[in-house]
């Protein structure tokens, strides 16, 4: 009942006061992250190095709460620390506010908002570029923002939600495929595909139980290995399936465009399918809850 009790209070904390708009942990995270990258991302071992610099960021944090593992009332440690790496009520309300420009005519806000999303360049979206790719991000970081840390919170506590979310960050921090992050960023990437395997396929999961079932089955089946990223092709290709929408496609990433494969099936975004998205999350959430909830009433009963 703990552990049901400290999920519930995380998203509890999260819904009613959403991020911490001022010393946020993962903010100075972030710095300390940029800070040992300049100094130590030099050189031709870089992967060793970046090894190096993910353990002494990574390994402190996870420690000092796994020695806080055996309080009493530890559970209270474990929302807190699940609080702090959720972004379910930002996910919704940046989500929100690309939909309400949408509706409102205004593109100019609606590429604007889109961008705090997405990585890919938003100055020359159209309505149906803005609507996709808010949706796609909508549904890959239910499972980045939401899921992976609420399962890894299940598995392990705050040390596992503490280890899950600094890797997390560190993998989009320096996990790119460029010069800069090849190797130095490579053990970061690989660690966080490896945190997020199976959560992103309960992610997924979850998606096509709560939509269009059997589209959503036969588009992670068919489309998820074309993806670039093992996780997020599950993820989004259930969750465009889920909503009956056709998804994917080329973007526009650092002036290239980019010829990405498809996800899901059916019509194009629009606006209207950014709420829908959000829904979605937000109906897997509760299930999310459900199962966790049973499953530990279970575990105690027998």
């Amino acid at each position: 009942m703990n552990i049901t009790l400290a999920i519930l209070l995380g998203v509890l904390l999260d819904r009613l006061f959403g991020e911490v708009p001022r010393w946020h942990p993962l903010v100075g995270f972030g710095r300390c992250a940029a800070w040992l990258e300049r100094r130590m991302n030099k050189g031709a071992s870089g992967i060793l190095r970046g090894a190096l610099g993910w353990t002494l960021l990574v390994a402190p944090p996870a420690l000092c709460a796994l020695l806080l593992a055996g309080l009493q009332h530890a559970w209270i440690i474990d929302g807190i620390a699940l609080y702090f790496a959720l972004g379910a009520r930002a996910l919704t309300e940046h989500g929100n506010a690309v939909a309400v420009a949408v509706q409102q005519g205004d593109l100019a806000e609606a590429r604007r908002r889109t961008g705090y999303l997405v990585s890919r360049e938003t100055a020359q979206m159209d309505e149906e570029q803005i609507a996709r790719a808010t949706t796609e991000s909508i549904l890959e970081n239910g499972n980045d923002a939401i899921f992976a840390a609420i399962f890894w919170c299940a598995v392990a506590g705050a040390p596992g939600v503490i280890l899950y979310r600094l890797a997390n960050t560190l993998d989009a921090m320096w996990g790119y495929r460029n010069a800069r992050f090849e190797r130095f960023g490579k053990v970061a990437a690989r660690i966080d595909d490896l945190l997020n395997l199976i959560p992103a396929r309960l992610t997924a999961l979850s998606y096509a139980l709560l939509g269009h079932t059997r589209v959503a089955l036969a588009s992670w089946r068919a489309q998820a290995g074309a993806w670039s990223s093992p996780n997020a092709g599950p993820v989004m290709a259930a969750g465009a399936g889920s909503l009956g929408l056709q998804l994917g496609g080329a973007a526009i990433y650092e002036g290239c465009l980019e010829a990405r494969p498809a996800l899901g099936k059916g019509r194009t975004a629009a606006g209207k399918d950014i709420p829908r998205a959000l829904a979605l999350i937000t109906r897997s959430l509760l299930l999310w809850l459900a199962v966790i909830g049973l499953g530990d009433a279970l575990v105690r009963f027998f």
